[in-house]
């Protein structure tokens, strides 16, 4: 499946801005199931500075710096994708109790099938600790304790997990911002795509699992009838859990859903500290006001 994604961000400042210094992630990654074939940023005014790097988890990271004055800064990411997923079919296969996978994670040279797999546990091992937005805790092993049945496979415990997270839990776009704690989501059974996300993730890592965090886009369909609204798409965030032999397998539990081909991804990380898709300092400009807007045309 082939997209044109296309997300703008503007800063309306109440005072002028005389520099602003900005990363943005949002250009998506090239992996196995998905591969960008155009990508390109508008920004108004024009930076002075731009180049790009690729950071520690593999993500592509722009930098650029504005140096004239200014009252409102324009940010838009035009990225062409192509996603290519793997049968779910072939996934759920995996047997693998959840057990025997914490314990690879442990002791990735402690068993033969551990030293065959051992580059991609070691880089699987970073994803068990705890992260800046996420600490594993008791309430979270108690929560999650009702998916963990002895000896059941890692797959069905996940897909379990995601399951009770969307029942359990409403969403709720005004309850939470970037700071609320999971404490406050895990107490109150509210949030948003973020929040799932990193209540999932606590959950898994609880147990001595892996889980990392991922953001992009997920395209969305119009009701029966309505036309598709331009614009009416917006960031999206789930997340992923290694499982050996079969590798990240991708879980959504905002739309309850293991992703297919309708999820684009832009970057992975320990949380969201990590792939923030735009970041800055600005000197000067008063209050702002922040909006954004993200197309995801089908092509």
């Amino acid at each position: 499946m082939k997209y044109r994604i296309t997300h703008t961000t503007v800063y309306n400042y109440s005072q002028a801005v005389g520099l602003c210094q900005n990363e943005a992630r949002l250009q998506p990654r090239e992996f196995w199931r998905q591969h960008c074939s155009s990508s390109h940023f508008d920004i108004k005014p024009k930076p002075t500075d731009f180049f790009e790097r690729v950071d520690f988890f593999g993500n592509k990271v722009s930098y650029f710096a504005v140096q004239q004055s200014h009252t409102k800064l324009e940010v838009t990411a035009i990225s062409e994708v192509s996603v290519y997923p793997k049968p779910l079919a072939k996934i759920s296969q995996n047997l693998l109790a959840w057990e025997a996978v914490r314990d690879l994670l442990q002791d990735p040279n402690g068993t033969d099938e551990a030293q065959e797999l051992s580059q991609e546990l070691l880089d699987a091992k970073q994803y068990v600790l705890d992260s800046p937005m996420i600490s594993s805790n008791q309430a979270l092993f108690d929560y999650a304790h009702a998916s963990f049945s002895p000896d059941k496979p890692l797959i069905e415990v996940v897909r379990n997990l995601m399951e009770r997270i969307y029942h359990d839990f409403t969403y709720d776009p005004s309850f939470t911002t970037i700071a609320t704690p999971l404490s406050d989501v895990l107490l109150h059974k509210r949030g948003v795509c973020q929040d799932f996300a990193h209540l999932a993730i606590g959950c898994l890592r609880s147990y001595g699992l892996a889980a990392r965090y991922i953001s992009g886009y997920v395209e969305t369909a119009p009701a029966p009838g309505m036309p598709r609204l331009v614009g009416a798409d917006a960031s999206h965030a789930w997340f992923s859990v290694y499982i050996p032999g079969t590798g990240w397998v991708d879980f959504d539990p905002t739309n309850n859903k293991m992703p297919f081909d309708q999820h684009i991804t832009l970057a992975w990380g320990r949380d969201y500290a990590d792939v923030t898709p735009l970041k800055g300092i600005a000197f000067g400009g008063g209050q702002h006001i922040l909006s954004v807007s993200v197309d995801v045309m089908r092509l």
